[in-house]
């Protein structure tokens, strides 16, 4: 079985605040976002939705993919949410 690597994007409740991330485990990385089990950025601005993910078996890929979606405007990534997410939902209703 080949291992699989997550790019995201989390969101606050009015989706103001983006957070884009990359993880071998999407489960528990967003339960540790929505439970604050890590300090930093997510907990900090209450980042609990996923509102975007894309999967590779490719760990290179996914850090380069990553980092350029960090590098976009914002508008940008919001049309990418909005192809695949138009109404924003959490994608991954977890407690």
């Amino acid at each position: 079985m080949e291992k699989r690597y997550y790019v995201y994007m989390m969101t606050n409740w009015d989706n103001r605040i983006l957070y884009i991330g990359v993880t071998g485990n999407i489960e528990r990385r967003v339960y540790e976002h929505k439970n604050g089990v890590i300090d930093g950025f997510t907990k900090e601005y209450n980042l609990h939705k996923l509102v975007y993910c894309e999967c590779t078996n490719d760990v290179r890929a996914a850090i380069t993919r990553e980092k350029q979606l960090k590098g976009w405007r914002r508008e940008k990534k919001n049309a990418l949410v909005n192809s695949v997410n138009p109404e924003w939902k959490d994608l991954m209703k977890v407690k």
